[in-house]
């Protein structure tokens, strides 16, 4: 984060909020233009993700959450790939230092780190006229060769999710006064819960380690469920038959579907899920499932890939094909 302007308002506003969270050697306390990632012979993942004022976030959203979420994001796509966090680069757009904004953003950012052990490495500050803009670059480690790729998936695996689907965005959707908002008007547990799956995601890092030793393609889901399905097969080479009663929903989400308040293809092309999709060799699920119960992740098998290039199905509880007209959440 340093940018070699001795006493600048930037050094001052790093070197107070953001030093104490450069716990890692390799960063020099923020004083150097780079960092240093010890690799120890394994392989190095890295991702990037931005989350944008007014896209991902809205204006009022507390700082502290925001923290979290752009740190949570890349933690996600760690966690798909089977990696173990080594450490992140920020790059912060700030139309403003506010020393209340920025207290909170860096006291949850640093918990965030401690918590997942990935600490801050270095990065960027900038001023901005535009929207507040939060660019997380993350680093993780597997052995050589370890890392799980979307592309891999083979006929006759297992389409496998964790956690539950929908609830970040019918939260967004309460946080925009949507219909959800006023059917939970009397349930502010319900209301807090789903609000805070989509300002707060819970990236399945515990997870990491049984994803690289069972699954044959993962990727965490962002835009979507359904979409993300889609880009799994496409980069195997495969199709998939996807039983949609069989896609986890939470109680909350549940209950507003049952009550028709929010609808089936909204819950699964809505984006910031933030769970793990993983194809997964039938004879590897026994081992996955004992290890995401010894975790305490939820997951749920959804389908079965197959040997084909045709689109993929989404089948209801009767068996009949379900036409989705929106898959996922596109920023273009």
């Amino acid at each position: 984060m340093a940018d070699g302007r001795t006493g600048s308002g930037e050094d001052a506003l790093i070197a107070r909020y953001f030093k104490p969270l450069a716990t890692e050697p390799g960063a020099f306390g923020l004083q150097d233009d780079a960092a240093i990632l010890r690799a120890g012979g394994e392989d190095v993942v890295v991702t990037t993700d931005a989350i944008v004022e007014g896209v991902h976030f809205l204006p009022d959203d507390p700082p502290q959450t925001l923290a979290r979420k752009a740190l949570r994001v890349n933690l996600s796509d760690l966690a798909a790939k089977g990696a173990t966090p080594a450490g992140f680069v920020l790059t912060l757009a700030l139309r403003g230092a506010d020393d209340a904004w920025l207290t909170a953003f860096a006291r949850g950012l640093g918990e965030d780190a401690r918590h997942y052990a990935c600490p801050l490495l270095g990065g960027d500050t900038v001023s901005t006229p535009g929207p507040l803009t939060i660019s997380i670059t993350a680093f993780g480690r597997v052995p050589q060769g370890g890392m799980v790729r979307r592309g891999g998936a083979r006929a006759g695996d297992r389409m496998m999710v964790t956690g539950t689907i929908g609830d970040a965005a019918i939260g967004l959707s309460i946080l925009k006064g949507g219909a959800a908002a006023a059917a939970l008007s009397g349930n502010a547990t319900a209301r807090d819960w789903l609000v805070g799956r989509y300002r707060v995601p819970e990236p399945r890092n515990a997870l990491a380690g049984a994803i690289r030793n069972h699954a044959s393609a993962a990727m965490d889901v962002s835009d979507g469920l359904a979409g993300d399905l889609v880009k799994l097969c496409a980069a195997s080479g495969v199709s998939a038959v996807i039983d949609v009663p069989s896609i986890p929903r939470s109680v909350a989400a549940a209950d507003l579907l049952a009550r028709g308040v929010v609808d089936l293809e909204a819950m699964i092309s809505g984006g910031d899920d933030y769970e793990v999709l993983c194809a997964v060799p039938e004879a590897a699920c026994p081992a996955l499932a004992e290890e995401a119960l010894r975790t305490g992740v939820a997951l749920t098998s959804i389908g079965t890939v197959l040997a084909s290039r045709e689109p993929l199905r989404f089948l209801d509880a009767q068996g009949g094909d379900i036409a989705l007209n929106r898959l996922s959440y596109s920023h273009f």
